[in-house]
């Protein structure tokens, strides 16, 4: 027992002081993307022949980035000639509508916060039923995440439940292999209504690097409403905790 305060002592306040202060990110980190359209060759196209998700596009001569099939891997800010293409460190990627998160240049997404009637039914508790619809266990992982000391989620009445019944709505990740389809549609009609649904990875919003192939749906798309995309490969729990936070309406943008 003495060795495990003593342990627990040297540990000390470990939980993320976020939302009240900004955290500390490592410089490694790659969030939000940024396109400086004035230095961008619009005709070079390298960028957008070496995305491995085609993620680029041209659009009106003007070059868009669609954070909901980009896995960061930085292939076209690495293949840019221009240098028109960064990564900066900002975690904030959570967007409610599909099509905002379709960016260009200093574009950002933006979550809108759900009704006053749904927040006066939550009360101060969200409570999710996490579905894996045959993800690689990264964006799993993230979200698993949420529950350790260091982002808490629980100190916002945030926490993940093992039934449906118990739930507010799914976190799903993963491309929704053909495996798990009939499985995700089943947890999702035994959530009472209103439910929420969150889309959590690329592979959950677009179907990741598996959109096209014969044994998935391309994540949720044409397959359920979703009121909140979170995009990354993985998302950071910190990118997932902002998202749910916003849409609780507990922060300001």
């Amino acid at each position: 027992m003495f060795k495990t305060l003593l342990a627990r002592a040297r540990q000390g306040y470990r939980t993320t002081p976020y939302p009240a202060e900004l955290p500390a990110l490592p410089a490694s980190f790659r969030g939000l993307p940024e396109i400086e359209t004035g230095r961008c060759a619009a005709g070079c196209g390298d960028c957008i022949d070496n995305c491995p998700t085609g993620a680029l596009a041209l659009s009106a001569q003007a070059l868009r980035l669609d954070l909901g099939r980009c896995i960061f891997c930085a292939e076209c800010a690495a293949s840019c000639p221009a240098g028109a293409i960064s990564f900066t460190p900002d975690w904030h990627l959570a967007g409610s509508q599909r099509a905002g998160l379709v960016i260009a240049d200093r574009e950002q997404p933006r979550v809108e916060a759900m009704g006053d009637e749904l927040r006066r039914l939550l009360g101060r508790s969200l409570r999710l039923r996490q579905v894996s619809a045959g993800g690689c266990n990264g964006c799993e992982v993230e979200a698993n995440a949420l529950g350790n000391i260091v982002f808490d989620a629980g100190r916002f009445g945030i926490e993940f439940v093992a039934s449906p019944r118990h739930a507010d709505g799914v976190l799903i990740t993963g491309p929704v292999t053909e495996n798990m389809r009939q499985a995700l549609l089943i947890t999702y009609e035994a959530v009472a209504d209103p439910r929420l649904v969150i889309a959590a990875g690329a592979c959950a919003i677009s179907g990741g690097l598996f959109r096209g192939n014969a044994e998935v749906a391309n994540g949720l798309e044409d397959l359920l409403p979703v009121d909140l995309y979170i995009p990354g490969c993985p998302p950071h729990p910190l990118t997932i905790l902002d998202g749910l936070l916003r849409l609780l309406a507990r922060l300001e943008r």
